[in-house]
C-alpha cells in the first residue's frame, strides 16, 4: 500500500472499478463507514453494487457534523438505494478530543470505529471498511492509525485510488455529486490547542451555512478564539469583496458569537492549520 501504484495511471476507469469491486467480491458482508463525502460514497456505492443489502452504510452523527451534511448523506443513500443507518458518536465526551491536540483525529476515529465495530459484530458484518484514499496516505492523518488498530479496511487506498480517480469514477457512474468539495468535520476549523465545545462548533456551522447560502461551495470559516477567519478560493476573493454586503455579514457573524471577522487573503487551502506542525519539528 505504501508504494505508488503506477499501473493505475494507465488503467481505464472500468479497470479501476473492477479493482475495487474485486475487494468486495471476496467479502460476504461489509459495513461501510459512510460520511457522505465523495470517497466513502464511492466505496458505499460499489459495495452496494456487489453485495446489495449485505452491505450496510453507517453514518456517524455528532455535533461536529453539519446538519446539511447529514441530510446530504441521507439523500445520497436514498439515490443509490443503500442499506443505510445513522448512529450517534460521543467524541465530545472525551477530553482527549475536546482539548484539540495535534492527534485529535485519532480520538475521533477511535470513537467512530469503537462504535461501528460492536455493531458489525452484533449483526455479523465480518468487515468494516472506510473511504481513505491513496492521497490521504501522504497527508497528516492520525485517524489512520486508529482504523488500522481496529482492523478497518481501506479499499481505495489498497488499490491506489487517488482523489482525482474518485471524482472521475463517480462521474462515470453518474453520481451527481462527483465534484462535491471535501467537507471535513467542523472540529478541523480550530487551531490545535483551542478547546472545542458544542457551542463553538455550532457558531462555526452557522457562519459556514451563511456563506453557503450566498452560493459559495468551497470555503472554510476558521475559528481562532473570538475571531472568525473566512477562507475562500483565491480566484473568488475579489468578487466576494465587491459583491457581498460585508457589513451585513459581519453583523451576522457577531450575532452567531464571534467578536471579529476577517478574510484570509491567501485564500482557502486544505490542511492549512497543519502548518504549525512543521514549526514544532526540531
Amino acid at each position: 500500500m505504501d508504494e505508488p501504484n503506477f499501473r493505475l495511471q494507465t488503467m481505464t476507469i472500468t479497470q479501476k472499478l473492477y479493482q475495487l469491486q474485486s475487494i468486495f467480491y471476496a467479502m460476504d458482508r461489509a459495513l461501510i463507514a459512510y460520511s457522505g463525502g465523495i470517497d466513502s460514497t464511492l466505496v458505499a456505492r460499489i459495495a452496494h453494487d456487489v453485495l446489495g443489502y449485505q452491505a450496510l452504510a453507517v453514518t456517524a452523527d455528532s455535533p461536529s457534523l453539519m446538519f446539511e451534511d447529514l441530510e446530504a448523506a441521507k439523500s445520497q443513500a436514498v439515490f443509490m438505494g443503500l442499506n443505510h443507518r445513522i448512529v450517534q458518536t460521543h467524541e465530545m465526551d472525551n477530553p482527549n478530543y475536546t482539548s484539540n491536540p495535534t492527534n485529535r483525529c485519532y480520538f475521533c476515529k477511535s470513537e467512530l470505529h469503537d462504535t461501528l465495530k460492536p455493531l458489525a459484530m452484533a449483526e455479523d458484518y465480518p468487515y468494516v471498511v472506510d473511504g481513505l484514499n491513496a492521497d490521504d496516505l501522504q497527508d497528516y492523518r492520525p485517524g489512520i492509525q486508529a482504523a488500522k488498530e481496529r482492523g478497518v479496511r481501506s479499499p481505495l487506498a489498497e488499490v491506489g485510488i487517488s482523489k482525482l480517480d474518485v471524482r472521475e469514477m463517480s462521474k462515470y457512474l453518474g453520481l451527481p455529486w462527483w465534484d462535491k468539495p471535501s467537507q471535513p468535520c467542523l472540529s478541523s476549523r480550530f487551531p490545535y490547542g483551542e478547546l472545542i465545545t458544542t457551542e463553538k462548533l455550532h457558531r462555526v456551522g452557522q457562519c459556514e451555512r451563511y456563506l453557503r447560502q450566498l452560493g459559495i461551495r468551497n470555503l472554510r470559516v476558521r475559528s481562532d478564539g473570538e475571531t472568525a477567519r473566512i477562507e475562500l478560493p483565491p480566484d473568488g476573493i475579489k468578487d466576494f469583496v465587491a459583491t457581498v454586503d460585508l457589513n451585513t455579514l459581519v453583523t451576522a457573524f457577531q450575532e452567531y458569537g464571534f467578536t471579529y471577522v476577517t478574510l484570509d487573503l491567501e485564500g482557502y487551502k486544505s490542511g492549512k492549520l497543519n502548518r504549525v506542525l512543521a514549526k514544532t519539528v526540531v
